[in-house]
């Protein structure tokens, strides 16, 4: 088993279920843990929440076949990270440039709401996946529950380190994290995030990237 990932992973008894209940219904569906998908050893680690029922879930790729994915992947593709700018499926031929898309929690959970317990329990791959990779790799969290899974996987206390859209937290061991607000439909369609505000991250990891 990779420390980092297990597509067979049955520990949170309500996802599991879950996802037998949505194979089911949508036999065509992947509805299994999804993988972090990109390089292995990235200049730029995303941190989404989790699995979207129609998207990853469905496709096996972070963020790819739904909503969420279409101003992620314009954007990854837009600042050079992504071989192309629209994700369609796993098996499209896109490629991340010196970029990695993980998520919070791997399974799909009911009404996108994963428990504290179904998070805390999914971060011990998370926190393999960072400690694997450079110091040198920025990470940028996609929300609040994002944000506290990365710093939970690094061991730090919430309080020193509160999520902000476009913060820049400079963590103790030299690791750099960026916030951003959530990339989801809401947040769009209410422009809570808007695209300038989106890219208005990406130019900053670039200029961190730079320096």
């Amino acid at each position: 088993m990779n420390p980092c990932f297990d597509s067979a992973c049955r520990l949170c008894p309500r996802l599991s279920g879950f996802l037998d209940q949505v194979k089911l219904q949508h036999p065509d569906y992947y509805a299994r843990p999804v993988p972090p998908f990109g390089v292995d050893e990235p200049a730029l680690l995303i941190v989404g929440l989790a699995p979207g029922m129609h998207g990853a879930n469905r496709s096996g790729r972070p963020f790819t076949g739904d909503y969420a994915g279409v101003l992620l992947y314009d954007t990854l593709h837009r600042f050079g990270y992504a071989s192309a700018p629209v994700s369609v499926s796993a098996d499209d031929g896109l490629q991340l440039i010196g970029c990695r898309i993980s998520n919070a929690v791997k399974c799909l959970p009911p009404e996108n709401k994963p428990t504290t317990q179904e998070i805390n329990t999914c971060n011990r791959y998370l926190a393999n996946e960072i400690a694997a990779l450079p110091t040198s790799t920025v990470m940028l969290a996609l929300g609040n529950v994002a944000h506290l899974a990365v710093l939970k996987a690094l061991g730090l206390k919430p309080a020193a380190w509160k999520f902000g859209h476009a913060v820049r937290h400079a963590l103790p061991d030299g690791r750099v994290l960026y916030d951003s607000y959530h990339c989801s439909r809401y947040n769009t369609q209410t422009r809570r995030l808007t695209e300038p505000m989106f890219h208005q991250v990406f130019a900053q990891i670039q200029l961190e990237a730079r320096s």
